[in-house]
């Protein structure tokens, strides 16, 4: 048996105050928020959601915002650096923008491409990359239009404590194609148009600690439920320890941690995010899943306010 995932599903951080990570995401970055809800494992804590219009796989980057705790360290067994891809032409806006909002960013170039390098406001270590693949996002905020607009995830770095064995993972069990070796990183690539370049750093660089501003999980796309299964019994016969099945109300979700200490979650692509809202409205208020929503008075009371605000 083999298999190939289409590539990025999710990536979920931890990040601080919620006002801050929504500003920056949706107020600085223009992206969409499509859902507000909890933690389903801790339910006093959000469990914010960003993407493009639609919210579809490989758009998606998730938030648990803890004010006030821990700073975390990146380093190894985390993703260090996530990706976002614009189309071409786009990179002077995203310069002239970050300057705007004094955020420092640097430019760099792997594998022949360009890319701008700048942190979130809790850490997170980010990157814009042009490329003409992936669908164009109609999502307008701000002074952030559908033409410069970030399509979803360019992909992510991986920071492995074993990055031979994360790299055999990702070619062998997860169907990656190696793309080829640049200075201290492997490129891997997936089927899709989005969410699908991965660069593995060869060298490790010292553990990381998880915290405020580290990245908890990355996970990848299953087609749907079917799928989800045949990737659970493949997986586990590869030597993983898996999950069973966790019912996310969006998607459905597996996880593992693989030898070099990232934890993997592969998720199904439905029923998405519309499913409980409509397409219009979706993101603007919070939801619970049934089990919580008699609770609601007492978990809204418990959560930070903030507010989806234009900031340009």
């Amino acid at each position: 048996m083999s298999k190939k995932t289409m590539g990025i599903h999710h990536i979920t951080a931890i990040v601080g105050h919620p006002q801050e990570n929504v500003d920056f995401y949706a107020g600085v970055l223009g992206l969409r928020m499509v859902k507000q809800t909890v933690n389903f494992d801790d339910p006093g804590t959000y469990h914010l959601y960003f993407g493009n219009e639609g919210g579809k796989p490989g758009t998606i980057i998730t938030f648990f915002p803890w004010a006030g705790a821990r700073q975390g360290i990146i380093g190894d067994g985390q993703v260090g650096v996530t990706s976002y891809v614009v189309p071409k032409g786009a990179m002077e806006f995203w310069e002239n923008r970050l300057e705007k909002f004094n955020i420092p960013f640097t430019k760099m170039e792997r594998f022949g491409e360009q890319f701008l390098e700048f942190d979130d406001p809790h850490g997170l270590h980010l990157e814009i990359v042009e490329r003409e693949e992936g669908q164009v996002n109609n999502w307008t905020f701000g002074d952030v239009t559908a033409e410069v607009a970030i399509k979803g995830f360019g992909g992510a770095t991986l920071l492995s404590t074993q990055p031979k064995k994360t790299a055999e993972l990702l070619e062998k069990v997860m169907g990656l194609e190696l793309v080829g070796n640049e200075g201290d990183y492997a490129r891997y690539r997936s089927t899709a148009d989005i969410g699908n370049v991965i660069d593995v750093k060869l060298t490790p660089i010292g553990r990381g600690k998880m915290g405020v501003g580290t990245v908890h999980h990355i996970a990848w796309r299953a087609i749907d439920d079917e799928d989800q299964l045949d990737w659970q019994k493949y997986v586990a016969s590869e030597g993983y320890g898996v999950t069973p099945v966790q019912d996310r109300n969006y998607f459905n979700a597996i996880y593992f941690r693989e030898h070099g200490e990232i934890l993997f979650e592969i998720a199904t692509d439905p029923p998405g995010f519309a499913h409980d809202e409509s397409q219009e409205t979706m993101g603007e208020k919070l939801m619970l899943p049934a089990q919580y929503e008699s609770h609601r008075e007492q978990i809204e009371q418990g959560l930070l306010p903030f507010e989806v605000r234009v900031l340009d």
